[in-house]
């Protein structure tokens, strides 16, 4: 082939390919600008419907995949490739795709598993997979916890929809359970009224249901008391470490001794 063959051949290439390559790029940047500008309208529509916070970030990923994958196709028909060959091969690769990632797809329907029965949603505390925390976003894939050690744990959707699920916020309050001990010595009414008073003035304790102290257990050291606040689940912890420290300075305060181990040993 001459350098003339090849030049009108280039030619002829760019004069039937090139406006067809141009527009699937026009066609790409504007579509993809669309999609964007779509999604982000889609989002404040659902701001303003007050959707569920745990289906927002799901609808919104989908929308736009899906809204991305059409594109995708109409660009490919423009170049002039045959779409129902492309569909078929597409479909042989996704069964393939869908074997490697089986993990991923299982992700996938736990997901839609969740959402659509939500055994929990945003802003639930609740227990899963040996991780407590709460539920800061629902992906397609994964869920997000942020633990009381403000980690963030990011856990597959699959084996949450399979697992064992505990949602601490399910009925709008939850029990903090304590535990005090005393000494014999001392009196257990003198002792109840001063814990009950420490959970009567924190702010973040339920009036209802009613807290509860009682003694659990009559240790070797000391008489054990069960402390029982009740809290919103989002102040669980807040509540857990206040009473601790608050009731160990009210008890000291009264004159309430919290007592070390003992043992007495007897001498013939």
């Amino acid at each position: 082939m001459n350098i003339n063959q090849l030049y009108q051949d280039l030619q002829t290439f760019i004069f039937e390919f090139g406006p067809k390559l141009l527009g699937a790029i026009v066609v790409w940047i504007v579509g993809s600008w669309i999609i964007k500008f779509a999604v982000k309208t889609l989002s404040k529509v659902f701001e303003r419907t007050k959707l569920d916070k745990s289906l927002k970030p799901f609808l919104l990923s989908l929308t736009g995949m899906t809204l991305r994958i059409l594109l995708a196709i109409s660009v490919l028909g423009m170049l002039g490739v045959e779409m129902t060959s492309f569909i078929a091969i597409l479909g042989a690769a996704g069964l393939a795709i869908g074997m490697a990632l089986s993990g991923t797809l299982q992700n996938f329907a736990g997901g839609v598993i969740l959402l659509v029965f939500k055994p929990f949603k945003v802003d639930d505390l609740i227990e899963t997979q040996g991780y407590t925390g709460v539920v800061k976003e629902i992906q397609i894939f994964v869920t997000i916890l942020l633990t009381p050690e403000n980690k963030t744990v990011i856990l597959p959707n699959g084996a949450i929809a399979n697992g064992e699920i505990t949602n601490y916020a399910t009925e709008g309050n939850i029990r903090v359970d304590l535990e005090f001990g005393i000494s014999y010595n001392d009196s257990i009414d003198d002792a109840k009224r001063i814990l009950y008073t420490v959970m009567e003035e924190h702010p973040l304790v339920l009036d209802e249901p009613k807290a509860f102290v009682g003694v659990v257990g009559l240790g070797d050291s000391s008489v054990n008391l069960v402390v029982r606040p009740y809290s919103k689940p989002r102040d669980y912890w807040a509540v857990y470490f206040d009473v601790y420290e608050q009731g160990k300075k009210a008890l000291d305060a009264g004159g309430i001794e919290i007592p070390f181990p003992q043992r007495v040993i007897h001498t013939a």
